[in-house]
């Protein structure tokens, strides 16, 4: 599914307009992606939750030349998923 399956999904089930449901969309990602940045923890109950991990610094190979390279550390959104979301899915 991509986003403007997810948009006509939302407005489908909400009974609302479409363009209200990209609007609410857009507003959802929005909000999570500047709570992240924050470094806040997004927690959906029954969902999962959104969570910043800290990437450790770490020596790679450049898969062309073999040579080893410095990787530097970083920051990396992850989710994890909820038990309701996980029994549904199974």
């Amino acid at each position: 599914m991509n986003k403007s399956e997810l948009i006509e999904a939302i407005a489908a089930s909400a009974d609302i307009p479409k363009a209200a449901a990209s609007r609410a969309l857009d507003a959802m990602v929005d909000t999570v992606t500047d709570s992240l940045k924050k470094g806040e923890t997004v927690a959906l109950v029954g969902f999962g939750t959104f969570i910043v991990k800290e990437r450790a610094a770490r020596t790679g190979r450049n898969p062309q030349t073999g040579a080893p390279i410095e990787i530097s550390a970083a920051k990396v959104p992850s989710f994890k998923a909820g038990k309701a979301l996980k029994d549904a899915v199974n």
